[in-house]
């Protein structure tokens, strides 16, 4: 005997209340059971073909991303948004067709899917590159020309970037620059750690009011909370603007890791002109040839705090910056704050820039590398029973 959706009562197979969607026939006890069914189930098809229109999503996904690594919460959600599923020797199970129109997925409470979730809130998202001649930075260059802009119209009396030792090449030097010179030297990524907070805390120490802070989420954080928390430092210094510029960053790996993997195929760390990490390959750039690796050959080196960090995108910048779904020779930029917004676009207007707003497509490619990143918990942190 049939039972009505709404009220979950038994009808019988001939009621004059019925109703046909998607294929399947439903039988209610009154016409008020039917109305109530019209509206809800009118509007879970428009739910439906607005999250299909963007990406098939099948209970598959949903099964191998939360359901078997025991990610799962039991909270019902897929099985309350879709009748193909029901909760089966305590975990949800497909019992019927799957159309893989996705609501299963982005009703359950683990899976990360808004684009605030995966690279945190922002104001606008740019493509863009610097127009300054002569500049060689990573991607497009545009970190080093939104300093340069900010140093240029007296917004920062400094930065602190990383630049790289002269004495042992590629080896990450934290720094105070206070020129464009200076600036310069800390054009192109270091994949490694660097301890950029000693020289933050002596530039406002030294009189600096207004500083750029350059880093990954890591070094962004750890400012934040300095600024933030009212054990902090930087919560005591009241007068030290400080404009947090992130940088995308998926690993980092410890410097004699690098220098090891380099010297053990035969190269010289010293004829390295350029790193790059791209579509999971490790670029060096020699004066010779661009030697390419897979990127899994560096696990061994990766730094082990990277494996519990979820930010990819440093979600607490004012400003974040990244080679990631734009063009090569690109920067996609994320602006946050209204500091950052202000700052990144009146570089763009005094020329220092070339932007445009970031492509939906673009954007996707930077939220699929975010959404690897956050996700990697999920096969790490577990609490162990004892």
């Amino acid at each position: 005997m049939p039972i009505d959706p709404i009220c979950k009562n038994k009808v019988q197979e001939d009621t004059s209340y019925s109703a046909d969607y998607a294929g399947k026939k439903y039988r209610f006890c009154s016409s008020e059971c039917k109305d109530k069914f019209d509206i809800v189930e009118k509007r879970v098809v428009r739910l439906k073909r607005s999250i299909a229109e963007k990406e098939k999503i099948s209970f598959g996904k949903l099964r191998k991303e939360i359901i078997k690594p025991g990610i799962c919460t039991l909270c019902g959600a897929c099985s309350a948004s879709c009748d193909s599923i029901v909760i089966k020797n305590e975990q949800p199970t497909l019992v019927d067709k799957c159309t893989a129109c996705g609501v299963c997925y982005n009703q359950c409470p683990r899976t990360i899917t808004t684009e605030a979730g995966l690279v945190g809130k922002l104001r606008n998202a740019y493509c863009a590159k610097s127009t300054l001649p002569g500049l060689n930075g990573q991607d497009g260059g545009v970190v080093t020309a939104m300093l340069g802009y900010a140093l240029d119209a007296g917004l920062i009396d400094c930065a602190i970037v990383t630049t790289k030792s002269e004495e042992e090449p590629w080896k990450p030097v934290p720094v105070i620059a206070k020129t464009y010179e200076d600036i310069l030297e800390g054009s192109g990524s270091i994949y490694s750690h660097s301890m950029t907070l000693k020289p933050l805390m002596d530039a406002v120490k030294d009189g600096m009011r207004s500083i750029a802070f350059v880093g990954p989420s890591c070094n962004i954080d750890a400012v934040t909370k300095m600024q933030k928390s009212p054990q902090g430092f930087l919560h005591h210094f009241m007068r030290a603007n400080i404009l947090k510029m992130g940088l995308f960053c998926m690993d980092t790996f410890y410097y004699e890791g690098i220098k090891e993997f380099i010297e053990n195929r035969n190269m010289n760390l010293a004829d390295i002109e350029s790193m790059k990490i791209r579509k999971g390959k490790f670029e060096f750039q020699t004066p010779d040839e661009l030697k390419v690796f897979p990127l899994d050959e560096f696990d061994q080196y990766r730094s082990s705090s990277c494996k519990y960090c979820t930010d990819m995108a440093a979600e607490n910048a004012d400003i974040s910056f990244g080679g990631v779904g734009t063009p090569q020779g690109w920067t996609t930029v994320l602006a946050r704050s209204s500091i950052g917004y202000e700052i990144f676009n009146e570089a763009a207007d005094n020329g220092y820039i070339d932007a445009r707003l970031l492509e939906e497509k673009e954007m996707k490619n930077a939220l699929n590398l975010a959404k690897m990143k956050k996700i990697q918990m999920y096969s790490i942190h577990r609490r162990e029973s004892k």
